[in-house]
């Protein structure tokens, strides 16, 4: 069955970063466009970016020029570079293979606090 495993999430202080990973298992992962969303406490959850089967890429206004999403299909792996972390981008961060969420991992937390 589908399997998204989410990596790379901690606390970091503001300014600095993180590079989160995807492992994909169980579809073929370079047919399929793919997405990070994220949730932040209290609210709902909202998408982030996208990458398509050819490379293009897709970002949320308050994120675009500080994040950088990428793909290895030989690796099966999605990933989200993150800089100039800001305390807004605290959240948990899923990995998915639809925009609205509905199959995604478990999740991991990225936390930006001085």
């Amino acid at each position: 069955q589908v399997q998204l495993v989410e990596s790379g999430g901690g606390l970091v202080q503001p300014g600095g970063s993180l590079r989160l990973s995807c492992a994909a298992s169980g579809f073929t992962f370079s047919s399929f466009w793919m997405y990070w969303l994220r949730q932040a406490p209290g609210k709902n959850l909202e998408w982030v970016s996208t990458i398509n089967t050819g490379g293009g890429t897709y970002y949320k206004d308050s994120v675009k020029g500080r994040f950088t999403i990428s793909r290895d299909n030989a690796k099966n792996t999605l990933y989200l570079q993150m800089n100039s972390l800001k305390s807004e981008d605290t959240a948990v961060y899923y990995c998915a293979k639809d925009r609205n969420g509905k199959t995604r991992g478990q999740g991991t937390q990225v936390t930006v606090s001085s």
